[in-house]
């Protein structure tokens, strides 16, 4: 659910999207940020294609999952009219102009955080693929597309790996960005690198779900690294 947070730390994570493969597996199922405190992930190198920064080719789409309704704040509970992942979507998209695609299930998501929870963890151990409401997006003049969504159980929801299986990716530059609790970017290096094909990648940036609100330094400074901002 968006971004509960298992940890107690407070400040922001910024990892390397191609530098994060995944990680213990946690006694406990949270969700998006969604970790235990021993939850660390691995940041042994992986192997998809990467790009430096992103080419200025074609427009940008920025393609996003999130929730709102009853999500894990600093060890409690806190009811979001807006989910943290879709806060972040609108900072980015104020700063670079892009086209916004939001990722929804024909079956929403539960306002309760355990019963979303115990969903998300039904969705993972079956390998599931929610269905996604509405048309999905025709990739064939964008350059770039930015991937969001929270960490839910160290990965990313599962209708993350609906929605990029059913398209293709090549020549296209994939930067992605999370929400998440302690888990930064969690495992979507890998599982980005499997289900996109044809892509190459961007660092991608991971915001702790709890500060988001004033992360628009860290998200100015991260998009003018990857070349899709200007000085």
């Amino acid at each position: 659910m968006n971004e509960p947070n298992h940890s107690t730390a407070r400040r922001r994570t910024i990892l390397r999207a191609a530098l994060l493969t995944p990680v213990t597996a946690m006694t406990v199922p949270h969700l998006a940020g969604c970790s235990p405190a021993n939850d660390q992930p691995d940041r042994r190198k992986t192997s998809p294609s990467r790009a430096a920064s992103v080419t200025a080719r074609g427009k940008v789409l920025l393609a996003y999952f999130s929730r709102p309704g009853e999500n894990y704040y600093y060890g409690d509970r806190t009811n979001l009219k807006v989910g943290n992942t879709e806060v972040m979507a609108r900072k980015i998209r104020d700063l670079i102009g892009c086209d916004v695609y939001r990722i929804e299930p024909t079956d929403p998501y539960p306002e309760s955080y355990g019963a979303t929870v115990k969903r998300n963890v039904r969705e993972q151990d079956a390998d599931a693929r929610p269905a996604i409401k509405g048309a999905l997006p025709d990739l064939d003049e964008y350059g770039t597309v930015l991937l969001g969504s929270p960490i839910w159980n160290v990965r990313a929801p599962m209708i993350m790996t609906t929605f990029t299986e059913q398209l293709d990716f090549t020549g296209k530059t994939v930067v992605p960005f999370t929400t998440h609790a302690m888990s930064g970017m969690g495992t979507t290096a890998r599982d980005y690198a499997a289900s996109c094909r044809g892509a190459t990648f961007a660092d991608g940036l991971a915001v702790q779900g709890e500060e988001v609100d004033q992360a628009n330094r860290d998200i100015s400074a991260w998009l003018h690294r990857v070349g899709l901002r200007g000085s």
